[in-house]
């Protein structure tokens, strides 16, 4: 056997053992030390076996300490967050956290016992390493980790730092730096060049960027593994770099477009020799590398349509695609992200499904059904045709700030599909939104699915939430999460919402009712969430210490807000199609007050400024070059997605202080002005005009350098009642 092929055999095999044999007590106990450092002596960590193949923990008292006993660092820190939450009134959320124990621990009188009934808890979706994720650094990724096995979650997708291992592959093979630098795109886009959408754009990649992350990468994979973790690392699907063709003359490349504005990508043909041998490289190279838990995600035709429909043709792709991973790894389990059979339904019938998956053994494919409470996929494919799927939440697109989610569906879903007869092979939840920090009430919900398998009673479940949220009973706080209930966390049956509503402030100037991205239609009467406002408003007085009610009372405020200016616009189009100078005057002023208001209510918390995100991008630069190829990367991404005739602006659109204040609010004063001298006989207003000019504006704007707050300003609880004393009486008429 050659050197290298040991090496990649001990990496293979020799990795995740050590991993797993770190002691999970150690873990655990470094966790809580990072939680509660002040209170950690008082819990005990230990470990217990599976008594039926399941993760499974036990809390309880002696001699005054808690003991918490699981089978792996997930089990230990779930028993945590159970006796945190249940006991303490305490919650994590990325939104706001409670973490105030009492003096004296309340104790465990009898010992419990909780099992899961999922063997997967799945996280993460290829768009949030992206939308959320781009600029952290490991102390960030540090937090969500422990997020992770607080809530229960065992397998995490993890492809930090996947273009390092691409570029060691490549130039292994003789390609050089120049033919690389087309290929990979810019950080805010790997999640889309990963899937093969896109080559290059917002590159060129420095190559410190891929050595920093793949470092970032082994200390994420590392500390999910000590905690019983098992990472979900990348794949080959056949997208290759444009050299390629000149590299490989005769090999097989068939070019694909993903319809979006970018350049096409060249996609190296299954049947090709060339395809298995570089699927065996990169996952010999990655293994040798990173180890493996033998889980792969590879995602063929994601948001691009197959050359065929014929069902031989894609059976014999699917089970080449498992060849190259199984050449390589005889014990590879390719985790595919069933998005294209949501996205692109009219292409994916039955026929066509059913060859794709078939043609790979059941147990070597977990099917993630992506967004289930949007649509149960896994019910109009037989389950899948048999093979393991997991039921995920996806409810956010882009990163979007609103308020939204299916409650009831996250509360109720996975134990109805666990107990479904028709639901085959289930073997687990998780999460798929493809961008977090916001509504964690969905997230905390979704989670406590883990230790269960019978639906939860949400008029049981939210006032403990709001509790430990909280830290004490408040009825006014209460009543406005029961009215959030029916209202913002609920979509009928009858009504198709993929998604929550954004705010006709980010719509590129429009006398339209919304954009195609700033969707403006919600799932609820406006006047509905009101009354939800003014509970808040009086519970203010009672809660203003507590982080997460200082969040969610700013959220909600925000809501309130982002709706009425959709009044606003309606107001100003009509002025405008009666010829009213007066009247498109006054009521254009207010709507541009209101995004200044806006602006300085969400100056008051992080969650909510442009600075940080435009910060951490910077500081990921080491040289001036590279600091403003990533400033442009971050800004981009967030409000033109590509270049300024990109087809998907506004689709990561943000309600962000900084970003209204200076991007939206701006754009509208232009458009103003412009109508304003149409108005008054100066200038006739030209539309075609007015948006080259907007977009060459935009364009200036995601490559200028500036600074931004990065701090919050001002109180958000006196800020948010100075709105609500302002705006109540417009709205509320």
């Amino acid at each position: 056997m050659s050197i290298s092929k040991i090496s990649v055999f001990c990496a293979l095999f020799m990795l995740p053992f050590f991993a797993q044999a770190q002691n999970p007590q150690q873990e655990s106990y470094a966790l809580i030390k990072r939680l509660i450092p002040q209170r950690a002596q008082s819990f005990v960590v230990q470990t217990t076996g599976m008594s039926s193949g399941h993760d499974c923990f036990e809390i309880e008292s002696k001699n005054g300490k808690i003991i918490l006993r699981g089978n792996n660092g997930v089990a230990i820190a779930s028993a945590l967050y159970y006796y945190l939450t249940e006991y303490g009134h305490c919650q994590v959320t990325w939104n706001g956290t409670n973490l105030k124990l009492p003096a004296k621990l309340p104790l465990v009188k009898n010992k419990i016992r909780k099992e899961t009934p999922y063997q997967y808890r799945y996280y993460l979706n290829y768009c949030t390493f992206n939308y959320s994720m781009s600029w952290w650094d490991w102390q960030r990724w540090e937090k969500e980790i422990d997020w992770m096995a607080l809530h229960g979650i065992n397998m995490p997708l993890a492809i930090t730092g996947e273009e390092y291992t691409w570029y060691k592959v490549y130039t292994e093979l003789g390609f050089t730096g120049d033919d690389l630098k087309g290929f990979f795109t810019g950080p805010s886009y790997f999640s889309w060049f990963w899937m093969g959408n896109m080559d290059s754009w917002g590159g060129p990649l420095p190559l410190r960027w891929m050595q920093t992350h793949f470092d970032l990468q082994k200390k994420i994979i590392a500390r999910e593994r000590a905690l019983g973790m098992k990472p979900v690392l990348p794949a080959f699907t056949g997208h290759v770099p444009a050299a390629f063709k000149n590299k490989y003359p005769t090999a097989k490349l068939k070019t694909t477009n993903w319809k979006n504005g970018f350049a096409d990508t060249y996609i190296l043909d299954s049947a090709d020799p060339m395809f298995a041998r570089i699927g065996q490289l990169f996952l010999q190279k990655q293994t040798a590398l990173l180890g493996t838990d033998h889980l792969y995600s590879a995602d063929t035709f994601n948001e691009n349509e197959p050359p065929s429909d014929e069902p031989e043709y894609l059976g014999k792709l699917s089970e080449r695609v498992y060849q190259g991973m199984h050449q390589a790894d005889t014990a590879a389990v390719w985790v595919m992200q069933g998005w294209l059979f949501y996205s692109d339904r009219k292409f994916w019938k039955p026929e066509q499904t059913r060859a794709l998956l078939k043609a790979v053994p059941d147990d070597k494919m977990i099917i993630l059904d992506l967004a289930t409470e949007i649509e149960p996929v896994w019910k109009r494919t037989e389950a899948f045709y048999g093979k393991p799927w997991i039921w995920n939440m996806l409810n956010n697109f882009g990163a979007n700030t609103n308020l939204f989610g299916r409650m009831d569906s996250a509360a109720k879903g996975p134990a109805e599909a666990y107990h479904d007869p028709k639901s085959g092979q289930m073997k687990g939840i998780g999460l798929t939104m493809e961008g977090i920090e916001q509504n964690p009430v969905l997230y905390d919900l979704l989670t406590d699915n883990t230790w269960r398998n019978q639906p939860i009673n949400v008029d049981e479940w939210l006032p403990k939430y709001v509790l430990n949220r909280y830290g004490k009973p408040n009825a006014q706080a209460q009543k406005a999460w029961n009215i959030l209930r029916k209202t913002v966390y609920s979509v009928l049956a009858d009504r198709y919402i993929r998604d929550g509503a954004e705010s006709i402030i980010q719509a590129r100037p429009t006398t339209d009712s919304s954009s195609r991205w700033a969707r403006t239609t919600l799932n609820y009467e406006p006047k509905a969430l009101l009354p939800a406002w003014q509970a808040m408003i009086k519970a203010s007085e009672d809660l203003s210490t507590s982080d997460g009610f200082r969040f969610d009372l700013v959220d909600l405020s925000r809501q309130v807000l982002a709706n009425y200016a959709f009044t606003l616009q309606r107001r100003f189009v009509l002025a405008h199609q009666q010829k009213d100078a007066a009247a498109f005057k006054k009521h254009s002023a207010e709507f541009i007050e209101l995004i200044q208001d806006m602006d300085q209510l969400l100056a008051t918390r992080k969650d909510f400024l442009l600075g940080p995100w435009v910060a951490d991008a910077r500081r990921c630069g080491a040289t001036v070059s590279e600091k403003a190829l990533y400033e442009m990367n971050a800004k981009d991404l967030i409000t033109l997605w590509g270049d300024k005739d990109c087809p998907l602006n506004e689709y990561a659109c943000r309600q962000w202080s900084g970003l209204l204040n200076d991007f939206y609010k701006p754009r509208w004063q232009q458009y103003f002005e412009q109508i304003n001298l149409d108005l008054t006989g100066k200038k006739p207003f030209d539309k075609e005009a007015f948006e080259r000019k907007i977009k060459s504006w935009e364009w200036q704007w995601v490559n200028a350098r500036k600074d931004y707050p990065v701090k919050p300003q001002g109180d958000p609880v006196l800020e948010a009642r100075k709105l609500y004393k302002k705006y109540w009486g417009r709205i509320n008429v």
